[in-house]
């Protein structure tokens, strides 16, 4: 039985994670959504608004779960006897900061392997920084992430039901 662990702050999760999600979903018997609960870079969403809008986005996927966690990614693998960390590659930069990340790892744990799977096209450009940028100014995201992120970004942002499937909303000069 092969665990991978697919680590990230998920703040939030967005269409183009859960295409690597269940990709790896299907390479591996166990996949754990890791959900970095303390990262050194401004969040939108508490840990467990994260850990919950995961699940609900991975609702129904059987060898799939959501699990919250702090300290060193390897460590966390090790204690769910994860054997492989996955995560996706959008471009140049990404791959730059992942083997750095990937070259500490592997120091620290050389017994676990890290899989790099390419972004879909369709998910290139998709991070949940700019998501959280775009909805803010009041613009649509419905295409780039789950329904119920959506949601909650409407809430955290104050944004009228309709604005932000489709329109924009107006600001004063």
């Amino acid at each position: 039985m092969t665990i991978a662990l697919y680590p990230g702050t998920f703040d939030p999760i967005t269409n183009g994670h859960l295409d690597i999600a269940r990709r790896a979903s299907a390479l591996f018997t166990k996949l754990i959504i890791a959900v970095y609960a303390t990262p050194a870079k401004n969040i939108l969403f508490s840990v467990e608004e994260r850990v919950k809008m995961a699940e609900e986005a991975i609702r129904g996927w059987p060898n799939v779960d959501v699990q919250a966690y702090t300290g060193l990614t390897v460590d966390f693998a090790h204690q769910r006897g994860a054997q492989v960390v996955v995560r996706g590659l959008r471009g140049g930069a990404d791959f730059d900061y992942e083997f750095d990340m990937a070259l500490m790892n592997k120091k620290i744990a050389p017994e676990i392997e890290a899989i790099y799977l390419m972004t879909s096209l369709d998910y290139l450009y998709i991070s949940g920084s700019r998501i959280k940028e775009v909805a803010e100014l009041g613009r649509t995201v419905s295409d780039l992430v789950p329904p119920h992120v959506v949601t909650a970004l409407k809430k955290r942002f104050a944004i009228p039901q309709g604005n932000l499937n489709n329109s924009v909303r107006e600001t004063p000069l």
